[in-house]
């Protein structure tokens, strides 16, 4: 199999909420932030605003990859088809050679020419490294490509940039191993495999850290969906951590020629892709 290897990218998904809307969200689940003792306690006495408190805010950006793939196979095959005749039928010709018929049936031998193709995304979490169908959600807004000085800026700008614990290098042996299967194929012409697209997708999400009877809880705000989650977490230790490149992105050739778990190298060729889709 011939593997041609698209370039890396890195993506942000728009901002749909904001700061202050993310707050006014964060803010009216303050309650059930805190579980049934908070609303057990509101039963007997009603909590006041003043008795919350968001003790801390947090912007980060949540990575996952998109790996898109396109598989061809071009092949050819000799099989036998049963015909149904007419019972008074002796013999077909096909070309040059006779086939006896017996019973109303005749059996030909032909050459099948074979062409599969396939296309699929595959949509992996970039914190716990398994695929996640529901990431889909995400793509129905264009993420806009950015460098990675761009990525950092969010950085220095008080955002909380997480690098992926999922490697490039690791899903996209994952993506061709899973693509490599067996063909029934006398002769096989053409077996190619097109990795369009390696691209890590931040989506932003805010979290919101409040303070009720010496109590914490963590409300979080998903600023591409609008959905918020009363059960969320936060990541203080990265604050001010700008990201290396070789964290992100290590898909080059050289990861992507290491050994594939059940495949031998002899079977795979990996070669950098040109302008695939018109990316550089």
């Amino acid at each position: 199999m011939h593997v041609e290897i698209a370039e890396e990218r890195i993506l942000l998904l728009p901002d749909a909420v904001g700061a202050e809307q993310a707050r006014t969200l964060a803010w009216a689940r303050r309650s059930e932030a805190f579980g049934a003792f908070a609303r057990i306690g509101g039963l007997l006495s009603r909590p006041k605003d003043e008795d919350y408190e968001i003790v801390y805010r947090e912007l980060r950006w949540q990575p996952f990859w998109r790996i898109t793939a396109h598989t061809t196979h071009v092949y050819e095959r000799q099989r036998q088809h049963k015909l149904k005749v007419a019972p008074e039928v002796e013999t077909v010709s096909l070309g040059e050679q006779r086939f006896p018929a017996t019973k109303g049936q005749t059996t030909i031998t032909l050459m099948e020419h074979c062409r599969e193709t396939s296309q699929r995304d595959w949509l992996f979490d970039g914190l716990t490294r398994k695929g996640d169908p529901a990431l889909k959600a995400y793509l129905v807004n264009e993420p806009k490509p950015v460098t990675l000085d761009d990525l950092n800026d969010q950085t220095r700008a008080g955002a909380v940039v997480l690098p992926p614990l999922a490697r490039a290098s690791m899903l996209t042996r994952d993506v061709i191993a899973q693509s490599i299967r067996k063909i029934e194929a006398d002769r096989v012409i053409e077996e190619t495999m097109r990795i369009d697209a390696i691209d890590l997708i931040y989506r932003p999400v805010y979290a919101h850290r409040l303070k009720w009877q010496g109590k914490e809880a963590v409300v979080e705000v998903d600023a591409v969906l609008g959905e918020t989650k009363a059960t969320g977490t936060t990541f203080e230790s990265y604050v001010g951590k700008v990201v290396d490149r070789d964290l992100l992105l290590d898909a080059g050739l050289e990861a992507a020629n290491m050994i594939i778990p059940g495949v031998t190298l002899a079977r795979i060729i990996v070669s950098r892709a040109a302008k695939l889709n018109g990316r550089s």
